[in-house]
């Protein structure tokens, strides 16, 4: 099939596995798309399955502002032919939080590259490619891809993990989190920065500092000489 055809099935597809009381639900959460059938991620990845991955068409797929389509874009884009000039282009045209972690869980972390996206990412002066960098970096902690961190290496977190931008201070804390569990000298350099929180009247200062602190309390940390992550 031609890129045309295969878009027309996929709509076709779409179409008919739609379901409207999750695209509604999706809109009222403010998850918004010019074009979104309401299909589950599972569903997604089987409708994946029935093409052939292809740079040209995903790029094709990202372009749209539909979400099954964007997300297929992520799935169907080869990550041999997935470049840092592609990867840098991408991170500015991610629409919202949904999109960050199908991005990252399908297509960024597997990339030979995808610590130094994610460091540099994090250093951004743009917020929403900060969050994308952290988010990037928490996924490489997971699948015990990420080197070496340590939290004075992102000159930004500080003031990131108290933004009043939940995706920003939520993805800033996860990286905070999986830095911290390195060592308990990482989490106590992490815990006496952000110290000064510990008794503030705003609510969500404290709360970065109570949430670090209860998570390393929780993790048995390894001590310097040990290192490694638990």
């Amino acid at each position: 099939m031609q890129q045309e055809e295969i878009i027309r099935d996929i709509r076709q597809r779409c179409r008919k596995a739609m379901n409207g009381i999750a695209s509604t639900s999706m809109r009222q959460r403010g998850i918004s798309y010019k074009v979104n059938f309401g299909l589950n991620i599972q569903q997604i990845k089987e409708l994946s399955g029935r093409y052939k991955p292809d740079a040209e068409l995903a790029e094709i797929l990202w372009k749209e502002d539909t979400r099954e389509l964007k997300i297929l874009a992520t799935l169907l884009y080869p990550a041999d032919d997935f470049t840092e000039v592609v990867a840098n282009k991408w991170v500015t045209e991610i629409p919202n939080q949904e999109i960050r972690e199908q991005l990252s869980l399908n297509l960024l972390q597997i990339l030979p590259f995808a610590g130094k996206l994610a460091l540099g990412w994090s250093n951004s002066k743009d917020e929403s490619i900060r969050t994308t960098g952290y988010w990037l970096l928490a996924r490489l902690f997971l699948i015990k891809k990420a080197d070496k961190q340590s939290a004075n290496d992102y000159t930004f977190i500080w003031d990131d993990v108290i933004s009043d931008n939940m995706f920003l201070r939520n993805a800033a804390s996860l990286a905070l989190k999986h830095i911290g569990r390195q060592s308990k000298s990482e989490a106590d350099i992490i815990l006496d920065k952000l110290s000064i929180y510990k008794d503030d009247n705003n609510l969500i200062k404290q709360e970065a500092y109570n949430s670090l602190l209860f998570e390393f309390e929780y993790y048995s940390l390894p001590n310097p000489s040990e290192g490694g992550a638990s």
